[in-house]
């Protein structure tokens, strides 16, 4: 695929993020590599959002506090577990695909990670895809940043940017990116974290956010049996327990509340109306968790909603990334039929 000159109008939509974008924080670590902190984190707004989800009908919590530093080496740690398929099946479908990929993808491109985390996957393309920069986004801002230093080292002639931001907020990218033909990837079925709703509106946002010739490069778990997809999110020994029952410990930090990890149980269980799993965290018994003049009482057995994973098909994932603005979508999949890895472009 040749590198397409952006049209007008995407250069203007361009120029006018710019404009609006707040002062970065910019951290220049060496050569080839450069930090940008676009995401402050406000502690009110912050303990505003928690504290609304954990005072609703039905308490709930964003996936976004599981990422301090431990919750990120956590889910590393989850996607090494025999059990948790999704991190093996999507790498051996870039393996077997690899010379397909890149010719449909193209070589040469920005390569935009999403949710970058330990860079491992975006890395294992870097041959494949050969990007002329490598643009990394992850809401863990002193992760991403100690990975980057690291990745630098190993790939000293890649231009390198580092950002740390909310993907939930407004994407906004700082001029480093450049305007050069982006492939916005993003691996692991993050997406399925998103309603179907929120998932076709994000997608219209990197659509928004795109020029012709860009694409779109997603891994996505697909519809299975129920037994397969429990034991993913529930492993015998603990680690995805202990990633969920960590988020306790940051709402601790955040809103200075007395949550005691020892009064939860984590439950994972699929929901086949909505095709997705859910995890929560379960109250042993009756408890009150306080934080500074508000209080919630849970009764055992009621839970705090922390996570949803919504599994597709391919005609649902044809329909919402044409209902997103992306044309020509071509999914490569395993031949368990596991698992899919989407590309999809926006039309010249």
């Amino acid at each position: 695929m040749q590198a397409t000159k952006p049209s007008a109008d995407a250069y203007a939509r361009r120029a006018l993020a710019r404009l609006i974008q707040p002062q970065p924080t910019v951290d220049a670590i060496g050569a080839g590599l450069t930090f940008y902190q676009l995401f402050t984190e406000d502690d009110a707004a912050l303990r505003a959002e928690a504290e609304a989800g954990l005072l609703a009908p039905v308490a709930s919590v964003s996936p976004k506090f599981f990422y301090d530093a431990l919750g990120s080496r956590l889910f590393e740690a989850i996607t090494d577990l025999p059990e948790y398929y999704p991190t093996r099946t999507e790498a051996a479908i870039f393996s077997l695909h690899a010379a397909e990929i890149a010719l449909r993808v193209g070589r040469g491109a920005t390569l935009i990670d999403l949710g970058a985390g330990n860079c491992e996957k975006a890395a294992r393309l870097f041959r494949t895809l050969a990007p002329s920069r490598y643009v990394a986004i992850d809401i863990s801002a002193d992760f991403l940043r100690d990975t980057l230093r690291a990745l630098a080292r190993q790939h000293p002639q890649l231009p390198m940017v580092g950002i740390g931001a909310d993907l939930c907020a407004p994407l906004v990218l700082p001029d480093a990116v450049g305007d050069g033909r982006r492939v916005w990837f993003y691996p692991g079925s993050s997406l399925g974290n998103f309603t179907p709703e929120e998932a076709r509106a994000f997608l219209s946002r990197l659509h928004e956010g795109s020029a012709p010739g860009d694409s779109v490069l997603i891994g996505i778990d697909l519809i299975k049996d129920a037994r397969r997809l429990e034991a993913a999110y529930d492993d015998p020994l603990g680690v995805t327990a202990a990633f969920n029952l960590n988020v306790l410990r940051n709402l601790n930090r955040l809103l200075g509340a007395n949550f005691d990890v020892r009064d939860w149980r984590h439950v994972a269980l699929y929901r086949a109306d909505a095709h997705r799993i859910e995890m929560h965290l379960e109250a042993r018994g009756d408890v009150t968790v306080r934080w500074g003049k508000q209080a919630r009482a849970f009764a055992a057995g009621e839970r705090l909603h922390t996570e949803n994973s919504v599994k597709y098909d391919l005609p649902g994932l044809q329909a919402m990334f044409a209902d997103a603005g992306f044309e020509d979508l071509h999914a490569w999949t395993d031949a368990g039929g596991d698992f899919a890895v989407c590309h999809a472009s926006v039309g010249r």
